[in-house]
């Protein structure tokens, strides 16, 4: 390869466009498979070996070469590829910015709606009958257990269960499942 490398260059320093296509044809595939090493699109390998390739050609890059120029284009290849892939991330990291101003935007909306249903909740907590109401503060608000709230009234566990039950069916009925996650 390095002596055939040689003889295309040479012609390539005399400006025989057919030694291009000679060089083109023996590295492109190598240089495409190269490069999809580094990002997961052949078409972006091969957009990226293609512009390496019109660059050469353009800029006569060829004329600084005495020595074989496949490992410059390997080398070119990869950093080619490696910075291709830092712009699409960059890409990525604003497409990701917006989603995240547009959730917040959004989350602000549900925490208006959320204040609004925790209000209706501790309404409708205060409405519940005496027994039921502070049978199910001591266990939701105040994170007791049937036990503890059952000495502290003076009730067996079984009635604890019972008021606890009944409020909770209650504020089902009134409010709905999603907004008794709310205390939670």
């Amino acid at each position: 390869m390095k002596s055939n490398d040689l003889k295309i260059l040479r012609e390539l320093k005399q400006g025989s466009p057919d030694a291009f296509k000679e060089l083109f044809d023996l590295y492109y595939i190598p240089l495409s498979t190269y490069a999809l090493k580094y990002c997961d699109s052949f078409s972006i390998a091969e957009d990226i070996v293609q512009d390496l390739f019109i660059k050469l050609w353009d800029e006569k890059l060829y004329l600084n070469f005495d020595e074989i120029i496949g490992p410059y284009l390997f080398k070119a290849v990869k950093n080619n590829t490696l910075q291709a892939i830092k712009q699409k991330s960059r890409y990525h990291f604003v497409e990701i910015e917006e989603l995240v101003n547009k959730l917040i935007i959004d989350e602000n909306i549900d925490i208006k709606f959320i204040e609004e249903d925790k209000k209706k909740l501790y309404t409708e907590i205060e409405a519940l009958p005496t027994k039921c109401k502070e049978v199910f503060k001591a266990i939701v608000l105040d994170n007791l257990k049937y036990k503890e709230v059952a000495l502290q009234h003076g009730i067996s566990i079984n009635t604890v269960k019972t008021h606890y039950s009944r409020a909770l069916k209650q504020l089902r009925n009134v409010l709905g499942i999603i907004i008794l996650l709310l205390i939670v």
